[in-house]
């Protein structure tokens, strides 16, 4: 059942980040680098440092985040949903599958990350 969940909210992410660089996409960006970059929200930054990205003291728990622009959405979006997945010993927590952020945060971080290069 998680399975197909997380099938089904990927297939969602596609459609939403295959449109070009429109108005609606740059907000998506805009509101998912809030979300990383809060600690009461995401707080992606207390593990993660960003390739070309001026974050105030990031952490190093995590690797330091460069080359997404490349990632499938989808991917990335399976990532932040539930680590496990692709690595089971992740010290990353499964923000979706565990409710921290709902899908459209976790749509607008991927929105985000795909900015990374």
């Amino acid at each position: 059942m998680q399975r197909m969940k997380l099938f089904l909210a990927a297939s969602a992410m596609a459609g939403v980040l295959s449109v070009g660089a429109s108005a609606g996409n740059a907000d998506l960006v805009k509101e998912g680098e809030k979300i990383f970059n809060t600690k009461k929200i995401g707080n992606c930054l207390a593990c993660h440092a960003v390739n070309g990205k001026n974050i105030n003291n990031p952490g190093t728990l995590g690797p330091k985040l460069q080359g997404l622009s490349a990632w499938p959405a989808e991917a990335l979006y399976a990532k932040v949903y539930n680590p496990y997945t692709t690595n089971p010993i992740s010290a990353m927590p499964p923000f979706g599958l565990n409710g921290v952020l709902d899908d459209h945060q976790i749509k607008a971080v991927v929105a985000y990350l795909k900015t990374v290069k």
